[in-house]
This record gives structure tokens, sequence and C-alpha cells, in this order.
């Protein structure tokens, strides 16, 4: 039987994200546009708009849409912003993130994992989104700085580099808290005066960010 993915598109982005109280216009049509099931593993192409994060290759996870989505909103994106993402896992986040924004540039620690959301970025067209594998807690240095950071793995603090890579009045929103439990998701902001303002927002469950400044 043949799956309509894009009914199923258009039902997620109603009942898991408008419902929940998303309402950035421009984070809503991303998810109306980018197709989460190029970015599932083959056996588990059915379960691509199910309420959940899901399993990838490598051990790690494609992310809950609901929280995604909640991120993305926080960082308050237009079309003219360079966005940094730490943690390309199957690159859906990028390609959201490259509807949104002018820039993407997203690191992965994984080779194969940043090889193959390469792939499916390009297949779909996405040609604002560069993808490099390395440490991702060192940001990347060649393209900043950065209006807006997204880091889609957890960690014990803010990285180091990822707050000399930002821009001012930029953004960064980042999962903070135990290796393998619950984190708070933190908001970013740098101020006027050059420090960072924090702001909590989501209880969530992340992978743990792995790097030379987080875990090791």
């Amino acid at each position: 039987m043949t799956v309509d993915y894009e009914k199923l598109r258009l039902e997620m982005v109603k009942e898991q994200l408008e419902k929940r109280g998303i309402k950035d216009q421009s984070v809503l049509e991303a998810f109306k546009k980018v197709p989460r099931e190029r970015f599932m593993l083959d056996e588990n192409k059915e379960l691509a708009y199910a309420d959940g994060a899901q399993t990838i290759e490598a051990g790690q996870t494609i992310s809950q849409p609901y929280i995604v989505a909640k991120m993305l909103e926080a960082l308050n994106l237009s079309q003219a912003d360079r966005v940094l993402e730490i943690g390309t896992g199957s690159g859906y986040a990028a390609a959201l993130l490259a509807e949104i924004a002018g820039e993407v540039y997203t690191v992965e620690r994984i080779e194969k994992l940043a090889v193959k959301a390469r792939n499916v970025l390009s297949k779909l067209n996405y040609e604002n989104v560069r993808v490099k594998t390395g440490d991702g807690t060192l940001g990347w240095e060649e393209y900043a700085p950065y209006d807006a950071i997204l880091v889609s793995a957890a960690a014990p603090y803010l990285p180091e580099k990822l707050k000399t890579q930002l821009n001012k009045k930029g953004r960064i929103i980042i999962p903070i808290g135990e290796r393998g439990g619950i984190q708070q998701l933190k908001l970013y902001t740098r101020r006027y005066n050059g420090n960072l303002k924090e702001e909590d927002l989501e209880y969530v469950r992340f992978v743990p960010l792995l790097g030379e400044d987080s875990w090791r």
C-alpha cells in the first residue's frame, strides 16, 4: 500500500505543532515542505510523522518534530540569518533551517552520518547548506560569526567556542543537563554589553554532545 506522506506531514503540522502552540509561520511552512521520510531509515519510514524521536544510524536519533519546532521558533530566524547547527544527524533539522534562514552550516562528529545527510540534502536541492565532519563543540570558525546556533545534542554546559562564534544580538539554543538523563532546553541571547542572557524552555532528552569541550 502506498503511503501518502504529504497528507501525514500536514496532519503532523496541525496536530503536533499548531495545537501545541507553535505559531511562527516560517517554521510551520518549513515543516509542511520538508519530507521527513527522506531522512529516516528505510525500515522506519512509516514512522516519519509519528509523535516522537526515531532511531537512525550509529545509535543516533532524529528528534521529535515538536521539539525541533520549539527550538526553531525560539531562535526567531529570518531569511537574512547565517545559522550554525551542531549535530547534523539525519540532516532533517538542517533542511528545516535551510527553508527559513539564508545560510546553514552544520557539523557532525560521525562521518557516516555527515556523508548521508549531505547526499540527502543535495538530492533535495538545498544549496544553502554546508555539511562538515568534525568536533561540534569547536563550532565552525571559518564562517563565523553566526546569527543563531542550534545544538542538537546535550551538553553539561555551553561550549566556549560557540559563545565566541556568536554574532551581536545572536541566539544559541542548547540542551544542558545530565548525560543520558533529562536536560533543560536553554536559550542564550547576546545582549548589547556582550553578555549572554539565559532563558529556560522545555525539559528534553537528547543524545550527548561529544567533543573536546563537552562530554568525552
